[in-house]
């Protein structure tokens, strides 16, 4: 499937905010989005006009796309189950998208990144219910437990990453058990519990023109 390959920090600056697609190297003061946090390109600096209101829609879809790193067509099959879904269309889709495989590992803090994340998935690295999943798009259910596999609990990456998870930080739908490199999915997150600086009733207007 084709992936994004530029330089992401490139995305942050176009949306005009951090998207942490780097993970925790975004926080570090040399991040580019410190020194250069206007739109890239030769006319990034200076452009200045009034947003119509399919920009403004189009924008958000955009920043939440890439913040899950998903392609168009993806994200848009994750749009259609969100309203057939009961509730509200805006918090369904982002509680499909944090529902992921890849996404949950990197919640739970087992990489540093989503992007990281996915890479460990399709690796073979993680078991959910015991089983092997190499699908990053694997959609998890409430009290399915995802687990570092046993060939694979040496990693660096993984222990790195999991010594900056501070306990207050963990999301309350997840839960983490250090010791056994295991993660469970409590119950599914509600919209106060996804920390996503995003209005998705944006996405669900440009969609539904």
């Amino acid at each position: 499937m084709a992936r994004y390959v530029g330089p992401v920090c490139k995305l942050c600056r176009r949306e005009g905010q951090k998207l942490f697609l780097k993970g925790a190297k975004c926080v570090s003061p040399k991040c580019p989005f410190e020194s250069r946090n206007f739109a890239p390109g030769q006319h990034g600096r200076t452009r200045m006009f009034k947003q119509s209101e399919y920009g403004l829609q189009l924008r958000e879809k955009q920043k939440v796309r890439r913040i899950y790193g998903i392609l168009e067509a993806q994200f848009h099959n994750y749009y259609k189950k969100a309203v057939k879904q009961k509730g509200i269309t805006g918090e369904n889709l982002l509680r499909l998208l944090e529902s992921r495989l890849d996404n949950v590992v990197y919640r739970l803090g087992f990489a540093p990144s989503r992007k990281a994340a996915r890479q460990l998935v399709r690796h073979r690295h993680f078991t959910v219910n015991g089983r092997p999943v190499d699908i990053p798009a694997y959609q998890m259910k409430a009290g399915d437990v995802v687990k570092v596999r046993e060939k694979s609990r040496k990693l660096d990456l993984v222990h790195q990453s999991l010594r900056r998870v501070r306990e207050e930080q963990q999301p309350n739908w997840l839960e983490l058990n250090k010791a056994t490199l295991t993660g469970t999915l409590v119950e599914l997150p509600a919209r106060q519990d996804i920390p996503l600086e995003v209005n998705e009733s944006l996405i669900v207007e440009l969609y539904s023109k």
